[in-house]
């Protein structure tokens, strides 16, 4: 099979980004006993989906979305973060940012709760926290401080106490036990797929950002919203099998995108960023966590200190940046 800019420059460009273990179909032409030169390259892709043009009736509800917490890490932004649960409480900001946050009803969480231990070497050096039962009673600590009416929806990520292998299940409550006495929290998996409101949010850390990055021309941590594209273009959120990303030999391929989503919403690379594809909502949240030797030795400028307001009526979004004291005066 041949592709060539010649023969389709559409299905040229998207050959190029082609991941391994990838399904597609190809439309091509039989030019000799064992040569097709294609002509169009199909993927399983998403349906377009119709967003709502405007505002349901009745008092708005917001949810806010998150991840990569790292409570633990020297580098976890602890005045930050608690501007952003004093906004949440009606204490900081102008009338207008308070009356957003009285009509939150839920904090998205897309992992990375606690920076964990032996993530990677050398990581002892880089902890406030050593001791991985501590971190999730430490950050447990702090969650407690959302408003009564604030549900919080909390999924693992790498750094997490559970299994590396994808899917992961929920962090087991022998070590976040105090996350699960919390009134109002939700200890689910990673992916997970929950409905607020009837809006239909597809939550997945990113641990298979880093496979796309080093298999695709033109991916980039600084741009994740290409790569959130090419996993509803492929309907898998870890298409690439035996790299960096392990995943787990399940009877049933967990990771596949059956239910289109209205949201996607990733972490793991500490970069927010909001766009649309095809109708669906994308946001790739920022972090808690200043900037690590590991970023600023592969050039990833992480945008930490933000949240993403997600109106759940009309699926606006506004983001909040909390590293900005000079805005929540």
């Amino acid at each position: 099979m041949v592709f060539t800019p010649r023969a389709g420059r559409e299905a040229y460009e998207l050959a190029r980004r082609l991941m391994p273990d990838q399904v597609v179909c190809v439309r091509a032409v039989r030019m000799a006993k064992d040569l097709f030169l294609a002509k169009e390259l199909i993927g399983p892709d998403v349906p377009m989906r119709n967003r709502p043009k405007e505002e349901r009736p009745g008092e708005p509800i917001y949810a806010v979305l998150i991840s990569d917490i790292h409570y633990g890490s020297v580098g976890f932004m602890e005045d930050v973060f608690r501007r952003f649960l004093a906004w949440l409480n009606g204490e900081l900001g102008n009338h207008r940012l308070r009356e957003l946050a009285g009509a939150v009803k839920y904090v998205v969480v897309a992992g990375d709760i606690v920076d964990g231990i032996g993530v990677y070497p050398g990581q002892e050096a880089e902890l406030s926290v050593p001791d991985i039962h501590r971190q999730y009673e430490d950050v447990a600590a702090l969650l407690s401080e959302l408003p009564d009416h604030v549900e919080l929806v909390l999924s693992p990520g790498n750094h997490d106490a559970c299994r590396r292998a994808l899917p992961q299940p929920a962090v087991p409550e022998e070590y976040a036990g105090p996350l699960y006495e919390l009134d109002g929290a939700h200890m689910l998996g990673n992916p997970c797929l929950i409905a607020l409101h009837g809006i239909r949010i597809l939550v997945y850390h990113g641990n298979s950002f880093d496979d796309m990055v080093s298999v695709v021309p033109g991916l980039s941590f600084d741009d994740p919203l290409e790569m959130m594209k090419l996993m509803l273009w492929a309907r898998h959120l870890a298409p690439i099998y035996g790299m960096k990303t392990p995943l787990a030999p399940t009877a049933r391929d967990l990771l596949v995108i059956e239910e289109v989503p209205d949201v996607f919403h990733t972490g793991h690379i500490h970069v927010t960023a909001c766009g649309t594809y095809r109708g669906i909502l994308l946001v790739n949240s920022g972090a808690w966590q200043e900037e690590t030797a590991y970023q600023r030795a592969r050039g990833v400028k992480p945008t930490p200190g933000r949240a993403v307001l997600l109106d759940l009526s009309s699926l606006r979004v506004a983001e909040l940046d909390f590293t900005r004291p000079e805005l929540w005066a």
